[in-house]
């Protein structure tokens, strides 16, 4: 038993490596934000092992950066990660029923969509040990990359790290454009979403709000809105 969970641990962290070292270089950029905002090396990788997420900690970092109040935090973060929620429970779904609930915690906790990937793919059921390998060599990288990311903006000309800092952008912009490409409703919802935060700027009514705050009523407007006119169907849902 103790041979072949440790099996199972090798092959997690031979899956997780090259996911692993593409983290080291999305989070370095991500370091650069968090140390424009304050934030120390330190704390830079404390929030990398705490929160695995891009989307979420960037939006967690701007949202320090900016002083919003505890409670937009948290909200922000929330709504951002939902789709951790989902993932979870699909890949509880894979677990042996007599996993023990702790792995599953433990397992839900550092889901990401890349280690959601590897996981949802395994032959059932899904060893937990063969999670924990995925993530001894994904979270550690992920957490490094952002300390390094930070102290490189403190070393660095103030032009490298302004440079550096458009990297993020440029992750998310990835992130984005392959299933607007494969989906027109998509698509039209990212041009819809960049033209409406545009203009709520500019709306005095909305002007005055926190930038965390118009993220999190954007988010759910356009969200629900997008649910309610082009609901998924059951055939789609079979695709994905």
């Amino acid at each position: 038993m103790k041979r072949e969970t440790a099996a199972n641990f090798i092959k997690g962290a031979k899956h997780g490596l090259p996911i692993g070292l593409g983290y080291f270089a999305v989070s370095f950029s991500l370091g650069i934000t968090a140390r424009n905002a304050g934030m120390t090396a330190f704390q830079g990788l404390m929030i990398s092992l705490l929160n695995n997420a891009s989307a979420g900690e960037y939006a967690g970092i701007s949202a320090i950066r900016t002083q919003a109040p505890y409670l937009e935090l948290v909200f922000l973060i929330l709504i951002t990660n939902a789709r951790y929620f989902l993932m979870s429970c699909a890949l509880s779904q894979r677990l042996a029923p007599g996993t023990p609930w702790y792995h599953r915690m433990l397992i839900g906790f550092d889901i990401t969509d890349e280690i959601f990937g590897i996981g949802v793919t395994h032959p059932y059921p899904l060893p937990p040990a063969y999670m924990y390998g995925g993530f001894s060599t994904t979270i550690p990288m992920w957490a490094l990359g952002t300390m390094f990311g930070v102290i490189a903006g403190n070393i660095l000309p103030a032009v490298a790290v302004t440079a550096l800092s458009a990297a993020i952008y440029g992750m998310f912009i990835a992130v984005v454009i392959p299933p607007a490409r494969k989906d027109r409703v998509i698509l039209i919802l990212v041009a819809i979403s960049f033209a409406v935060s545009g203009l709520v700027s500019l709306i005095p009514l909305f002007a005055g709000m926190s930038e965390s705050l118009r993220i999190i009523l954007l988010t759910l407007v356009i969200s629900c809105a997008a649910a309610l006119i082009r609901p998924v169907t059951e055939e789609q849902e079979g695709r994905a």
